[in-house]
């Protein structure tokens, strides 16, 4: 027996039941590799993981790159995995459907899906803020508002980056007390203050530096960004709140009050 039939011999005999499994008859060969690779996604990796490159998936499987790319096309389709130039396949996290209505708080919803939520303060202190910003609020030129960076996790993942922008002068001490946790929260036990949304704004966006670093995504990766003027109860502007998501981690669904009810 020649030493290329005694290699062959050894390497089929190390393959695994997943390699083997894309040689079943009846599909197209991507469609099998992309059954396998999909058990292995849910049975093998975790939100965040990345999968092995198109080279060693097509020298594992013994199957040529365009294979491997259908494959993969597959998963991208099936929201399990995205793909993205200069960083790879990555493993994805199921997608949130979050509804946002008048009253809606993100630490709320999220507990309601079973979630557990950890808020971190990541800075907080009185700037100018964008132009856009300051004109919501009527500033004149010399003023500034309390700008608060935070990171909401969900089950130890980055989920949403926020950025409050709030009168300082609404919440005297706020950077005393406030470490972390629901703003919502202090809002309301600190200040009596119970805010809604009058207005919310979602627009698309890529991730900068800081999204990658804080939100683990690829630089350039695709958010959503949802911009929301929250009021007090006499409708008095108090708080503009900026969220960036990954999008392939959250889907926003909007929740509007009948008009014909009452």
């Amino acid at each position: 027996m020649s030493r290329q039939l005694i290699r062959q011999g050894d390497e089929q005999h190390r393959r695994t039941a997943s390699d083997t499994a894309i040689e079943q008859d009846g599909q197209p060969r991507y469609r099998q590799l992309a059954g396998v690779l999909a058990r292995e996604v849910r049975t093998q990796h975790r939100a965040g993981d990345q999968l092995p490159s198109e080279s060693a998936l097509a020298k594992r499987f013994a199957v040529n790159r365009h294979t491997v790319r259908r494959a993969l096309d597959e998963l991208v389709a099936a929201g399990m995995v995205t793909r993205h130039q200069g960083w790879g396949t990555q493993v994805v996290d199921r997608r949130l459907d979050y509804m946002v209505s008048a009253g809606s708080k993100v630490t709320h919803n999220l507990a309601e899906l079973g979630l557990n939520t950890e808020t971190r303060c990541l800075a907080q202190s009185v700037v100018r803020p964008p132009e856009a910003i300051a004109q919501r609020f009527g500033l004149g030129d010399d003023e500034g508002l309390l700008c608060v960076d935070t990171l909401r996790c969900v089950d130890g993942a980055p989920l949403l980056r926020l950025r409050h922008w709030l009168h300082a002068e609404r919440v005297p001490g706020w950077c005393e007390r406030y470490r972390g946790g629901s703003t919502r929260a202090l809002l309301d036990q600190h200040y009596g203050l119970r805010l809604t949304r009058s207005g919310v704004r979602l627009e698309a966006s890529q991730a900068d530096r800081d999204d990658s670093r804080l939100l683990q995504c690829p630089h350039l990766a695709p958010l959503l960004v949802l911009t929301s003027d929250n009021v007090d109860d006499k409708r008095q502007l108090v708080e503009v709140s900026v969220s960036r998501a990954r999008a392939d981690r959250v889907a926003y669904h909007f929740d509007f009050p009948d008009e014909h009810e009452g």
